[in-house]
């Protein structure tokens, strides 16, 4: 059960670790991702506290959450905006989890995220659990990971927004949900198998 390995000579990721970190994103994308942390912003104003407290938030977030619910009018809008640049510096895939449980979705779903989440910051902490992707993923771009992780600890490091750190957890996520294809794949595939000697059998017993 291993994932395609990329084809080498025309990898879809970038060479240089400088050239990956140096790209800087354009205005409008800026714009939309701004426009998009603030609606999320505004789904969690919109929670009840017991609802906030289940949802993985640093404290200054937490904080500034919770004086938005109590702000109106225009002083709401200008907290709002504060709330979106405050998410800007974290990974808002866990929140978005969160908030999946809490319109009716798979707690499971949301767990598999929350391990994602765990891997991720054990990677950043120790270069060493490259190799635990590689034996739970072998077919995983090592050397594209190895690039952001130095790349989300220079962020982390420079107080800039976490591109790399949210690309890991994105490249961690395909890679889980193309294992879990390819398993539901063989599973298919025995099925069939096994339903095919059972009409054989059927005929021999007719026979």
């Amino acid at each position: 059960m291993s994932a395609m390995r990329p084809d080498s000579r025309q990898s879809p990721h970038p060479e240089s670790d400088d050239e990956a970190y140096a790209e800087p994103p354009s205005k409008s994308s800026r714009k939309r991702e701004m426009l998009a942390l603030q609606d999320l912003g505004e789904q969690l104003v919109a929670l009840s506290v017991d609802q906030l407290k289940k949802v993985p938030l640093p404290e200054s977030l937490f904080d500034a959450i919770r004086a938005a619910q109590g702000f109106k009018m225009e002083a709401r809008r200008r907290q709002l905006q504060y709330i979106g640049k405050l998410m800007r510096k974290i990974d808002p895939e866990p929140i978005q989890a969160q908030l999946e449980v809490f319109a009716g979705n798979s707690a499971a779903e949301v767990a598999k995220m929350h391990r994602l989440e765990r891997l991720r910051a054990d990677l950043l902490e120790d270069d060493k659990v490259i190799g635990v992707i590689a034996e739970t993923w072998p077919g995983a771009d090592l050397q594209y990971l190895r690039t952001l992780r130095r790349n989300a600890l220079k962020e982390r490091e420079a107080g800039k927004p976490p591109k790399a750190f949210r690309e890991i957890f994105q490249v961690l996520r395909q890679l889980q949900l193309q294992a879990e294809a390819e398993t539901e794949a063989e599973g298919a595939g025995q099925d069939d198998a096994d339903a095919d000697d059972g009409a054989e059998s059927g005929s021999h017993a007719q026979s």
